[in-house]
């Protein structure tokens, strides 16, 4: 298990940093296929709900390209398509022969091509922000290495459980280390690439906010995957689970990190 894991990250680390690196296409495309996929696992673990699975697909995808690509139509853009989604899934049960459990069915497929989406585009606006490459850089590397340290320093020291109902293994002493270690990267990193970016202040503030809301995201994706009782979301990488496991942590960290920045700038 452990060479599966190293094996994919060698692979699957520089190809990351390639897409990231160029930005542009290369970088949407790669997020798109990690919204889709993101998606599709979301809609697997929630099966007991019967989510209308090939719909909530084609609208998360579709979705994503009227983000990207009309980005620049009016803020409305969001809530247009949040009511054409609801006026498709809700079109579908009316004349549908069996409309026991609707609001599940319409709730759970809303979710997946609606919400997921769009956090998940912030990503992808920030790379498009004038400094997005060292800024996306500056999330990754924050990211993986407060759930490094809060994963190796929780489990041998943690004593006292953070959500015991949502993720036995996650302890109140990992996530405070999780905070300090997440700050302290993005402070080194900020001195190694970012100074004429961001002010000490502004990364220690970027640093909290993504060790905070980044645990809080994958937390959240942890109960979801409690509440379908299943411990990985997928499959598809060898040795690391699935997409949404490893982008949960982005769910509510991508749009903070964009909005905090803007204000910030």
């Amino acid at each position: 298990m452990l060479l599966t894991r190293i094996l994919t990250a060698i692979i699957g680390i520089p190809l990351i940093f390639v897409c990231v690196y160029y930005g542009s296409i290369s970088f949407y495309m790669m997020m798109f296929f990690v919204s889709v996929l993101s998606v599709y696992e979301y809609l697997t673990i929630s099966k007991k709900y019967n989510p209308h699975t090939l719909v909530s697909l084609i609208m998360s995808a579709v979705f994503f390209v009227f983000l990207y690509f009309f980005k620049d139509f009016p803020l409305d853009k969001v809530i247009i398509s949040a009511i054409v989604m609801m006026f498709v899934l809700f079109g579908i049960e009316i004349f549908d022969k069996n409309p026991d459990l609707c609001v599940m069915r319409i709730s759970s497929s809303f979710f997946g091509a609606f919400f997921i989406p769009l956090t998940l585009m912030h990503l992808v606006y920030i790379r498009d922000l004038n400094d997005g490459k060292e800024l996306i850089f500056f999330i990754f590397i924050v990211v993986w290495i407060l759930d490094t340290a809060a994963y190796a320093f929780g489990s041998r020291f943690g004593k006292h459980q953070l959500a015991k109902s949502i993720s036995p293994k996650k302890t109140v002493e990992g996530a405070i280390v999780g905070i300090v270690f997440g700050i302290l990267a993005a402070v080194v990193f900020r001195y190694m690439f970012m100074q004429e970016i961001l002010t000490i202040w502004y990364s220690v503030i970027l640093g909290f906010v993504i060790a905070v809301v980044g645990q809080f995201s994958d937390l959240a994706e942890s109960l979801i995957k409690r509440d379908g009782n299943i411990k990985d979301s997928g499959k598809i990488i060898p040795g690391h689970g699935g997409v949404f496991d490893r982008f949960d942590s982005y769910i509510f960290a991508a749009p903070a990190v964009y909005y905090i920045f803007q204000f910030l700038k």
